[in-house]
């Protein structure tokens, strides 16, 4: 049996953040032995009107400001209306990044979102079994058959 468990990182790497229109930036993660990697933002209470875009950018060093981060990859801007954008996720993906360190970044302009908190999946990793980030306070894999 195979778990995609033990082929992918998960890393929570934005918190939660209270309505606003400021951008959300996630702590910045390493690439190297892994092909790719997957960013969830999760949303909460999004006010109509807010425009909404989630972006992954790379850069030459583990820093989200010098040198110049690269954009990798963005969702389209997203523009909410009445509950449209409310409990929902915005996702990006960026297969062999060509920067070795990643972060992204959630812009939310002209109304507020709220920000339940941004994960990132990092997957195919060159050496299994990964080791989870140190926020992952639990993970279990198994058959999925009833007990």
């Amino acid at each position: 049996m195979t778990s995609m468990l033990k082929n992918v990182k998960v890393t929570p790497v934005a918190a939660s953040a209270v309505a606003a229109t400021t951008e959300v930036l996630t702590s910045v993660l390493d690439m190297s032995g892994y092909d790719g990697v997957m960013f969830i933002a999760l949303l909460g209470d999004v006010t109509t009107a807010s425009v909404l875009t989630l972006t992954a950018k790379g850069n030459t060093a583990s820093s989200t400001s010098s040198p110049t981060p690269v954009t990798q990859v963005a969702t389209a801007a997203f523009t909410a209306d009445g509950t449209s954008a409310d409990d929902k996720a915005l996702v990006v993906d960026v297969y062999d990044p060509m920067l070795r360190y990643v972060f992204a970044s959630l812009t939310r302009t002209a109304a507020n979102a709220v920000v339940n908190g941004i994960i990132a999946i990092q997957y195919k990793a060159e050496f299994k079994p990964t080791t989870q980030a140190a926020t992952v306070i639990a993970a279990a894999m198994g058959p999925g058959v009833a007990a």
